[in-house]
């Protein structure tokens, strides 16, 4: 059963050298502030934990892996600097993925939508179920996947980004997904996509941190001007939020 606090649930299980950080929203794991803000928080906190060697990022529950940005928060957004602010969760949270010293393995059971895609995409090996269909809804409501996009480009390219953006009702598969390079490994049951995800974590843990630590750098190589950049896209998409356009698409969805 899923948590219903709506502020969210964040817990996190340190077990062998594995962090395994599970987030939850009774709306379909969407992201309040308050949740990201915890997210980030933790993300760097198990980075400069010497117990942890491997993280897996998780969500509650079967269905859905993560909705994005909550639109509960979205609609009480009334001021640019509050735009700026919530979507600014993200670029934190992302940021803090970037800059973690420990691999982190993402674990997708299923559909996501809009910021989930940028939180999946800064994952360094991701395992996905079949039922892991994904969609980037921003323009639907008057905004764009601003934030994420840098995170969403650097692991499928420019040309599957604008594809899977300007077409923002319609669902990719997982296999579209693992074709473009966002998932790595694709499983028919949750249950085989676990026992993989155990295996593959138990062996990172053996590693030596420091030879890890160092290839990821490698591997996040150019992206160090993230930093300043997704919190000047949060602040352009915190602008857009309060268009005509999205207030009108946010009020009927009130309603």
């Amino acid at each position: 059963m899923g948590t219903t606090r709506q502020n969210g649930s964040l817990y996190t299980k340190i077990d062998n050298g594995i962090a395994t950080v599970e987030f939850g929203h009774p709306a379909s794991n969407s992201f309040v502030l308050e949740l990201m803000n915890r997210l980030t928080t933790t993300f760097n906190e198990l980075s400069q934990d010497p117990n942890v060697r491997v993280i897996i990022l998780k969500s509650e529950g079967s269905g859905t892996f993560c909705a994005g940005a909550s639109f509960d928060q979205l609609t009480e957004v009334s001021k640019a600097a509050e735009g700026k602010v919530f979507f600014s969760g993200f670029a934190n949270i992302i940021n803090a993925m970037r800059s973690c010293k420990k691999v982190i393995v993402g674990r997708i059971q299923g559909k996501t939508v809009g910021g989930g895609l940028g939180i999946i995409a800064a994952c360094d090996y991701v395992f996905a179920a079949e039922a892991a269909s994904i969609r980037l809804s921003e323009l639907t409501i008057g905004i764009a996947p601003l934030v994420i996009a840098p995170a969403v480009q650097r692991k499928i390219g420019v040309a599957a980004l604008s594809e899977l953006s300007l077409a923002p009702t319609e669902w990719k598969n997982a296999y579209w997904a693992q074709e473009k390079g966002l998932f790595s490994k694709i499983f028919n049951t949750i249950k085989s996509m676990d026992r993989e995800i155990e295996i593959v974590t138990e062996d990172l843990a053996k590693y030596n941190p420091e030879a890890l630590e160092e290839w990821r750098k490698v591997l996040w190589e150019g992206t160090s001007h993230w930093e300043s950049l997704l919190i000047e896209r949060a602040e352009i998409t915190g602008r857009l939020a309060l268009s005509k356009y999205t207030s009108t698409v946010l009020e009927k969805f009130k309603k």
